[in-house]
């Protein structure tokens, strides 16, 4: 399962992070995350050890989705280094966040 992350937790978890970290930016509500949902569950088994995987509830976490221009949603980003390096805004498939992950590992 991805980690749940916060706008508590953000800093430490993702922009503090030594590995790549992919954030889906979701809510609970939205058609198109709950495609993207069980997708972002593979991967964070899949690159367990290698990246950080986790899960932003924009509903109650709007701080870093405000500071990050989440605007539509499922959005995910990809960190290395506390900086974007990939933004995917809408559902795809799942090789294309994977391709992302290998290029931030």
């Amino acid at each position: 399962m991805a980690l749940e992350i916060t706008d508590a937790t953000f800093e430490e978890v993702v922009l503090k992070s030594d590995k790549p970290v992919v954030v889906d930016f979701w809510a609970a509500w939205c058609g198109p995350c709950r495609m993207v949902g069980p997708v972002i569950d593979e991967l964070s088994t899949e690159y367990e050890g290698k990246a950080v995987v986790g899960k932003v509830d924009v509903d109650a976490n709007q701080e870093f989705a405000g500071k990050y221009g989440v605007r539509n949603i499922p959005t995910v980003l990809v960190f290395k280094d506390g900086e974007i390096v990939t933004r995917q805004v809408g559902v795809s498939p799942k090789q294309v966040y994977a391709d992302a992950i290998e290029a931030a590992l």
